[in-house]
């Protein structure tokens, strides 16, 4: 807005015609289009479930067994009081030895939903999972069949072996969106020119996918510090020749090499369908 004024949103009863205050609002359950049945918050804490209060664990699995996109967000776990602290920790070591999670349910925003208990640290998080109706079909979504050779396959490998690491840790890790837009800010405050963006790099053309392959290869051998040198291509059949009336003595035929131009380049975010 032009005079920069907040906007805010305002609870307006539309029977009596007036704004209302938070404490005046209650929740309800829309039956039909003109019936609401009104639910107390009372009502909602003594459902009849035994997750209204407490999380039911259901079965301990091994991790890999659940796909990674039933899993939602994480919220950390507290034992309410001492009495609850020895088996929050007795849980945690059993999960810890065990290398197993467990698949529990619980009641959220009136509704009783799975999760997932597992060990971070000295701490239980629980994972909001989602039901299996909640999970959308991704086969309307795959591209047309195409066809990858084993050279191209192999060529895919390399690249994720070049890029494969044993953590996390790193400037390419960083969350450089938040760091751009508070030197953003801090200009704008201090009435100064905004930074100037970078210039993106032009992608080239791609006509041969193990080419493209290569040279991603080179490009984060580059970007790890590694030998920079001849980037190894697959072996090719050595062309045919016409035949001759005069035959020539048999030629050998050496592999070829490719050598790839090399720079330095930084390395590179279902909430489910």
């Amino acid at each position: 807005m032009e005079d920069m004024g907040r906007v805010r949103v305002r609870k307006f009863c539309e029977i009596e015609d007036r704004e209302v205050s938070t404490a005046e609002i209650g929740k309800g359950f829309q039956w039909t289009k003109d019936q609401v049945i009104p639910i107390s918050d009372e009502e909602l804490r003594d459902l009849p479930l035994p997750t209204a209060k407490a999380i039911e664990i259901d079965a301990f699995v091994p991790m890999e067994t659940i796909d990674p996109i039933r899993i939602g967000d994480g919220y950390y776990l507290q034992p309410s009081g001492t009495v609850a602290a020895k088996p929050y920790k007795l849980l945690v070591q059993a999960l810890r030895r065990s290398s197993k999670v467990a698949v529990a349910k619980y009641a959220w925003s009136g509704r009783e939903r799975p999760g997932l208990l597992r060990v971070h640290g000295e701490a239980l998080v629980l994972h909001a999972m989602h039901w299996d109706d909640e999970i959308r079909d991704p086969s309307e979504l795959l591209p047309p069949p195409v066809d990858v050779s084993d050279e191209e396959i192999e060529g895919a490998l390399a690249l994720m072996e070049t890029m494969s690491r044993e953590d996390l840790e790193g400037e390419e890790f960083q969350d450089t969106y938040t760091e751009a837009l508070a030197r953003i800010i801090e200009a704008k405050r201090e009435d100064r020119p905004l930074p100037e963006a970078p210039e993106p790099q032009e992608p080239a053309k791609v006509l041969d996918l193990m080419s493209a392959l290569q040279e991603s290869v080179a490009k984060a051998k580059a970007s790890r510090g590694e030998h920079e040198g001849e980037a190894d291509v697959h072996e090719m059949p050595a062309p045919k020749k016409k035949a001759t009336a005069k035959k020539d003595p048999a030629k050998k035929t050496t592999t070829a090499k490719k050598t790839t131009a090399t720079k330095k380049t930084a390395a590179r975010r279902p909430r489910s369908a």
